[in-house]
C-alpha cells in the first residue's frame, strides 16, 4: 500500500506583505481554470497544480487571480464557461483535453494549456507535440500507447478472456480515437471488442443491462462524463460480475479493479509549469507537448474478491499500489 502525503496548502492575507495587499486583484495575471467535473472530484488535481505555482513563485491572490469554473460533467456546459472565461479576458486557460475542442472553438488568442489529453495530435489539437504551433500546448496522455499493456493485463487476471466490452463518451474525438486503438489492439489478441457509447448519465444504466452476457470485462475509456460516474460505472460492473480496466488510480479507488496509466498528479503539477512560461512571455505554441515520465499500475483487491477473482502474486508484486 502506498504511503500517501497530504501537502497542506499554507497562507492568507494575513500572510501577505502590506504592498501586496494593496494590489488590486484586477491587475494581477488571471488564469482561467474550466474543470470538467466538480470542485471536490478534482480537489487532488487543484491542490498539485496550485501548490507548483507557488513553488513557481505564483501565490493566488497575491501574484494571481484564478478563476475557477466547474462543468459538473455536463459536456454542454464547456462550450458556455470557455466563451465567459474569454469574455473575462483571462491571461491563460487551464483545463483537460476533452474539454480543448470548446476552447479552441472560443478563443484562437488566448493560450490554452491542457493538463492531460489522450492523444493531442491525433484529435487536432496541436500540430506535433515537438511544435504544437498555435495557441495551445500541454501534457499528451499518449493513452493509445498504453491499450496493449492493458490488455495484457486484463489476460492475467482473466486468462480467458474473449470478449470486452468498451465503454466510452460519444462526440468526444479523443475518445473515439482511443476506442478504435483499443478495437484493433484486441483483435491482435484475439479478443472480440464492442464499444458501448454514452452520451449522458441517463445512458450508463441501460448501457449495462444491453451488454449482459455478452461480455467477460469491460475497458472504461477516461473522458468528463465517465470519470463523473466512475462510481456508478464500477458499481454497476461489479453486479455484472465484470472485471474492469482504467487509465487512472481514482476509478480504482471508487470500485474498478485495475488501472495503468500516467501518474496523474505530476501531470498537473507539470501543468503550472507551462502557466509559468507563459505568464513569463513564452508562446504556447513554442512550448513542446510533453508526454509521462511515471506510470502507476494500481489494483483494487476488495473489488476482485467481491468478483470472485484471483489477482496473480505476480501482478501484485509489480503494482504500485493495492487498495485492500
Amino acid at each position: 500500500m502506498r504511503r500517501r502525503e497530504f501537502i497542506t496548502l499554507l497562507g492568507g492575507a494575513a500572510a501577505w506583505p502590506l504592498a501586496a495587499r494593496a494590489q488590486q486583484p484586477s491587475k494581477l495575471p488571471v488564469i482561467g481554470f474550466l474543470g470538467p467535473n466538480t470542485a471536490s472530484a478534482q480537489r487532488q488535481w487543484t491542490d498539485a497544480f496550485v501548490q507548483r505555482l507557488r513553488e513557481l513563485g505564483w501565490i493566488e491572490g497575491r501574484d494571481i487571480v484564478i478563476e475557477y469554473r466547474w462543468a459538473e460533467g455536463r459536456i454542454e456546459r464547456f462550450a458556455e464557461i470557455a466563451a465567459e472565461l474569454v469574455a473575462l479576458k483571462v491571461n491563460v486557460i487551464v483545463t483537460a483535453g476533452g474539454v480543448v475542442p470548446a476552447v479552441k472553438q472560443a478563443t484562437s488568442v488566448i493560450p490554452i494549456v491542457f493538463s492531460v489529453a489522450n492523444n493531442p495530435v491525433g484529435s487536432g489539437y496541436v500540430a506535433s507535440l515537438a511544435r504544437p504551433g498555435g495557441n495551445i500546448t500541454g501534457l499528451s496522455l499518449q493513452s493509445t500507447d498504453l491499450i496493449g499493456k492493458r490488455l495484457e493485463l486484463l489476460r492475467e487476471v482473466t486468462p480467458a478472456l474473449r470478449r470486452l466490452s468498451i465503454i466510452g463518451t460519444s462526440g468526444n474525438p479523443s475518445v473515439a480515437l482511443e476506442m478504435s486503438e483499443i478495437q484493433s489492439a484486441a483483435r491482435t489478441l484475439g479478443i472480440e471488442a464492442t464499444n458501448i457509447e454514452i452520451t449522458r448519465t441517463a445512458d450508463i444504466a441501460p448501457a449495462f443491462g444491453a451488454l449482459k452476457g455478452k461480455a467477460e470485462a469491460l475497458y472504461v475509456v477516461s473522458s468528463p462524463l465517465t470519470t463523473m460516474n466512475r462510481i456508478r460505472i464500477n458499481t454497476l460492473a461489479i453486479g455484472a460480475r465484470l472485471p474492469t480496466m482504467h487509465g487512472d488510480r481514482d476509478s480504482v479507488e471508487a470500485g474498478g479493479l485495475m488501472s495503468y496509466g500516467p501518474n496523474f498528479s505530476d501531470l498537473r503539477r507539470r501543468a503550472a509549469d507551462y502557466v509559468d512560461k507563459i505568464l513569463r512571455g513564452t508562446k504556447p505554441g513554442e512550448i513542446p507537448v510533453e508526454q509521462p515520465t511515471k506510470f502507476d499500475l494500481t489494483v483494487n483487491l476488495v473489488t476482485a474478491q467481491a468478483l470472485g477473482l484471483d489477482v496473480p502474486a505476480t501482478l501484485l508484486a509489480r503494482a504500485d499500489e493495492v487498495i485492500e
